[in-house]
């Protein structure tokens, strides 16, 4: 398994992270055989939210009682979680629901710490300085090591670093092959063509500059509500491509999807969503897989983008 350090910190991450907000689909037993897994694959990073999950069994609730079966320390592991989502209400990062929501998940997690806290979404009320005051109070009290957002533009990461002095080390953003508007907005540049469009400011560059790790997550979705690429009727070249290469690589269509992913120098971290074992090992094993340019490429053109 690659690893690498997360944005400016010395904290060594694998390329792989799993995803958890599935983790209830599963019983206990699964929930612990799943977790043993990854720590043996070298997967050790889990990513959570605060609203994963059904009422009567929330996510963050599921892992914890499987990571406690499986005899590990708390040192073993890194734990992520996001907050700022009210389902169904609103979006709210107010110096008091930041503190109180986090010991909500402190407690669904069984530890007295968090390794990395984001924010989930942009909130529009957002006050930078409240979530300042927040950071500082979670960080002194040793609740959380570091911090980093969701789904945010660079003038939003700005906005905040205006009165947050913690580097913002993670920002959590969709990418997959056919979803890749960060990249193509930077490739189509100055062109009136649909990839041109630039929907986020350029975030890929601007994370690069600033060392801010980005984590891919739905990387195997086609992104607006198509479900996955993979084997989907509507991508026929992206799937006899991807075909091909898994047949050079002794991986499946799956692993070169995150090849892909892992392939790109802003070093990306992939969120793996699945919740079965061998699903995980395809795709950590992919992480040691390193495509040509030229396949990079090809994948790239067979998922549907131009090359100006």
């Amino acid at each position: 398994m690659k690893h690498f350090s997360l944005g400016t910190t010395a904290l060594p991450v694998p390329a792989l992270v799993l995803g958890c907000m599935r983790m209830n689909e599963l019983d206990d037993e699964q929930s612990v055989q799943l977790l043993e897994k990854c720590l043996d694959l070298g997967i050790n990073y889990f990513d959570h939210a605060d609203i994963y999950g059904r009422k009567e069994e929330l996510c963050e609730v599921r892992f914890a009682r499987a990571f406690a079966r499986t005899g590990k320390p708390r040192d073993a592991i890194i734990l992520q979680s996001k907050l700022g989502i009210v389902p169904g209400r609103m979006y709210d990062q107010s110096k008091d629901y930041i503190l109180s929501e986090t010991e909500v998940i402190l407690r669904r997690l069984n530890t007295d710490y968090l390794d990395v806290l984001l924010l989930h979404r942009p909130d529009a009320l957002v006050e930078p300085e409240e979530v300042a005051e927040a950071f500082d109070i979670l960080e002194r009290s040793g609740k959380v090591r570091y911090f980093g957002v969701s789904n945010h533009k660079p003038a939003q990461v700005r906005l905040l670093k205006k009165a947050v002095r913690q580097p913002l080390v993670v920002n959590q953003l969709q990418l997959s092959l056919p979803f890749s508007s960060m990249i193509s907005s930077g490739m189509e540049v100055n062109m009136a063509t649909e990839g041109a469009v630039d929907r986020d400011d350029s975030v890929l560059d601007y994370c690069r500059l600033n060392d801010i790790t980005i984590q891919a997550w739905s990387p195997f979705q086609a992104g607006a509500g198509k479900g996955p690429f993979i084997d989907n009727p509507e991508y026929p070249e992206l799937n006899q491509v991807l075909q091909e290469l898994a047949d050079k690589y002794n991986s499946s269509k799956t692993g070169i999807a995150a090849a892909w992913i892992f392939r790109h120098p802003a070093r990306f971290q992939l969120i793996a969503g699945s919740m079965r074992t061998a699903r995980i090992e395809e795709i950590a094993k992919a992480s040691e897989i390193v495509l040509t340019r030229e396949e990079w490429y090809r994948l790239y053109l067979a998922a549907g983008h131009i090359l100006p």
